[in-house]
């Protein structure tokens, strides 16, 4: 042990630094080798874009809005004379069926006398004539309960509010984005209603589209940087369905169906309803060709080519990104414009 202690460590420790000089030295005069290929930085890939091809397919352009149950608004009762209230025909807070005579107006006309020559005497004779009088009954445009202030020989004009009646129905509304609203352009008549917490879906009717509201919650979806609301929807609840004012509802509406159509993802389109542009690849290695199409239905994922492809032809998955400031994203239903787009 003390042989190797005294001799043996000792003597593999020079040799390690000898190595480790004869190295040092060799770099000091010979310096390293930095010969590398001249042409580094030549990019050696490339990128190619995505492309799909049109294919048929069965496509449902069924449209899910988030709602809620509110009570409907009182139908005002206009004065259709001007004139005075002659009679009120029904206290207020009466419960009223369409039609039912509300009140009477009397409207005094007056006439100009009858100036008539006497053939004897040859004196003018003039005789004052009554007033004309012309009563007019309002009644009540709907049915519902009668809230009606107006009193006897209140002076009236014609479109004067003088009550309103309370319908005591519910609807069920939503409000749309702007792709929503251009799917639901035609739409049917019935929509499909599911209650929170309520009975099974049942079907509403009287369906109708209708134009955002402009009071003060109206531009809260910009404000909290979301797509701001571009109309409502809203559909009459059936008497036999018990609901009830604030209750949150899903409205599904189903606005047409196609069968062995030509389909293409929405991202490969310009536009979403009626017209639309889309990029053709015709050949490998050429530039994608700009061809405008006739769009039909949309699910939100797939549109259908009505006109303008091919099943096979190939398009790119993805539509040129607009390369200048202040250019719209189609895609983007808060920058939809259809004149640009072409909806």
């Amino acid at each position: 042990m003390g042989v190797t202690r005294r001799i043996i460590f000792p003597t593999i420790r020079l040799l390690l630094w000898a190595v480790i000089a004869a190295a040092l030295v060799k770099i000091a005069f010979a310096g390293a080798e930095l010969d590398g290929p001249v042409d580094a930085l030549v990019p050696t890939g490339a990128v190619a874009e995505p492309t799909v091809q049109a294919e048929t397919g069965t496509i449902t352009n069924a449209v899910t809005v988030q709602g809620s149950v509110v009570a409907d608004p009182a139908v005002a009762v206009r004065a259709t004379l001007a004139g005075a209230v002659s009679k009120v025909l029904v206290a207020d807070g009466a419960a009223v069926q369409a039609g039912t005579p509300l009140l009477e107006i009397r409207q005094e006309t007056p006439q100009e006398p009858l100036v008539r020559t006497d053939p004897v005497s040859g004196e003018q004779v003039t005789t004052e004539r009554k007033p004309k009088v012309t009563v007019e009954v309002v009644k009540a445009p709907v049915a519902g309960t009668l809230a009606m202030p107006t009193l006897k020989d209140q002076v009236v004009a014609v479109g004067d509010e003088v009550g309103t009646v309370s319908p005591g129905s519910l609807s069920v509304s939503g409000t749309l984005t702007p792709e929503q609203q251009y799917r639901l352009v035609g739409a049917p008549a019935t929509a499909q209603v599911t209650l929170n917490g309520g009975p099974a879906p049942f079907e509403c009717t009287g369906l109708r589209v209708g134009a955002a509201s402009t009071g003060a919650g109206a531009d809260q979806g910009e404000d909290a940087g979301t797509t701001p609301a571009s109309g409502t929807l809203t559909c009459a609840v059936p008497a036999g369905v018990t609901a009830f004012a604030g209750l949150g509802a899903t409205l599904d509406v189903v606005n047409g169906e196609a069968t062995d159509a030509v389909v293409v993802p929405v991202t490969a389109v310009q536009g979403i309803v009626q017209n639309g542009n889309v990029w053709v690849v015709t050949k490998e290695g050429a530039e994608p060709e700009q061809r405008a199409v006739k769009l039909g239905l949309t699910d939100g994922r797939t549109v259908q080519i009505t006109e303008g492809l091919a099943v096979g032809d190939t398009v790119l998955q993805f539509i040129p990104v607009p390369g200048g400031a202040g250019e719209v994203d189609c895609n983007d239903p808060s920058q939809f414009d259809p004149a640009v787009c072409g909806g």
